[in-house]
């Protein structure tokens, strides 16, 4: 049974890509033989992510060696380590940002080396450092995104209007991002980032730099995404 089951493993059926990671061929065959036809099962069923020998160097010095990653849907995952492990390295690679030297990644279903503007589609990253524009408001951030993704003009407003509400910006949307504490920086950072309804977020370390109230209040707006069906690959420091 065990050699069958190996076997039928390098198999690739019609509607099965042979380019597709084993996980997700493995996926794929159980909702055939369960009678699911839905492509939107095979997403939300499917790994948010894997990556199988994920490779960089710069120079003499590897960052990270044979590194095997697998992150469920709707889930959080989390890089833990102390500054210069490779944290950032590998969430720039995972978001397109920089390649791999070796390595196979997939993120939402699609291959990271052949269709990364599909990628780019479906995720959503919040880096170490805050991308927010200090003379512009906090609406006018939120506008600015809106602008990059392609929304018309309603709604782009109605998406602003709606993060600005959930993230409790709604009282300081129009006042300049430069008057913003830490803690309301790191969450209009993260309301820029949901302007395109990403379906995975990469966050690099959100809390840094962030007093204790603030950090609880961040972690609090990421098991509200998870539970909205988010999946969130974070880096941090701390074993919160």
């Amino acid at each position: 049974g065990l050699a069958h089951e190996e076997a039928s493993e390098t198999l690739a059926p019609a509607g099965c890509r042979k380019d597709w990671s084993p996980t997700r061929q493995r996926s794929w065959r159980r909702e055939r033989q369960a009678g699911w036809a839905g492509v939107e099962v095979t997403l939300f069923s499917s790994p948010a992510l894997t990556a199988v020998g994920l490779r960089k160097a710069f120079g003499p010095l590897v960052v990270l060696d044979d590194i095997d990653l697998e992150v469920p849907p709707g889930s959080v995952f989390s890089l833990l380590g102390p500054n210069g492990c490779g944290k950032t390295t590998t969430v720039q690679i995972l978001s397109t940002l920089i390649p791999a030297d070796a390595g196979q990644v997939y993120v939402a279903g699609h291959d990271l080396g052949r269709e990364p503007n599909l990628v780019r589609a479906a995720i959503g990253v919040t880096g170490q450092f805050s991308a927010v524009d200090n003379l512009l408001s906090g609406h006018e951030n939120l506008i600015l995104m809106a602008d990059l993704h392609h929304l018309d003009r309603r709604e782009g407003r109605r998406r602003a209007a709606e993060l600005l509400e959930r993230f409790d910006l709604a009282d300081a949307a129009k006042k300049p991002a430069a008057t913003y504490s830490g803690g309301m920086r790191r969450r209009l950072d993260l309301a820029m980032t949901l302007v395109g309804d990403p379906r995975i977020i990469f966050l690099d370390e959100p809390t840094t730099g962030l007093d204790p109230r603030s950090r609880r209040s961040t972690w609090q707006i990421i098991a509200d995404l998870v539970a909205g069906g988010v999946t969130i690959f974070l880096t941090t420091q701390h074993l919160e």
